[in-house]
């Protein structure tokens, strides 16, 4: 069972990947405390494991803020998310059992419904089920535990993708041949299908650096 700065440190993330908390935005520890009717405590525990995940940024005399990733370093992280990606697929195909399939098919028809009924936001949800079966299926804890904490890291930009026209039907497609490539048991082109899926480029990155106004605007 969770205890109470974990299940904090949950809520405040969910409020970054959503936009309700934006990069660069001050994050007030009494403010926390009233909204989620808590004390201080509890919120800066809750903050330091968001620092340590580098969701959030504590400078000395500054406060926390929500962190902020320039353009470039963005690319070099997606880079790197696409490369761990591809080692899971690469595992999971070798490695996933018939159970496991299952739970993956199971995953995929909801990202299926999500795509059907036009809801980029239940896409995003179901989406992150999809890519943790995968984690979970490469059978090397360290290696899904490296790809659960990036993963973390970029939900807000990962999401933001989502947004841009026909994304969530081109990713549910890939997500097709993903799976098709999965069951089939061929490691190599699970790798080759999920970099290429994750990694950002040419007009996707375009896109994803003109949607970064609408992240960073700053709460009303």
């Amino acid at each position: 069972m969770k205890n109470r700065s974990a299940t904090l440190r949950d809520s405040i993330e969910e409020m970054i990947a959503v936009g309700k908390l934006k990069p660069g935005q001050h994050l007030d520890e009494t403010e926390l405390a009233n909204a989620f009717g808590v004390s201080r405590t509890p919120i800066r525990e809750a903050l330091i494991q968001l620092a340590s995940l580098g969701l959030v940024v504590t400078r000395p005399r500054r406060g926390t803020v929500v962190a902020e990733i320039p353009p470039q370093k963005l690319v070099e992280m997606f880079e790197v998310m696409a490369e761990l990606e591809a080692m899971c697929g690469r595992l999971a195909a070798r490695r996933m059992s018939e159970a496991e399939h299952a739970q993956l098919l199971a995953a995929h028809r909801a990202c299926q419904q999500a795509r059907d009924a036009n809801d980029a936001d239940s896409y995003y949800y179901q989406n992150e089920a999809f890519h943790q079966e995968i984690y979970a299926g490469s059978h090397n804890t360290f290696l899904a535990e490296q790809a659960r904490n990036l993963h973390r890291r970029l939900r807000p930009y990962r999401r933001l993708q989502l947004r841009v026209r026909d994304r969530v039907a081109t990713s549910y497609s890939e997500h097709e041949d993903i799976v098709n490539a999965i069951v089939a048991g061929d490691g190599e082109r699970t790798a080759d299908l999920l970099r290429n899926h994750i990694m950002i480029q040419g007009q996707r990155f375009a896109d994803l650096i003109a949607s970064l106004p609408q992240l960073s605007a700053k709460a009303a």
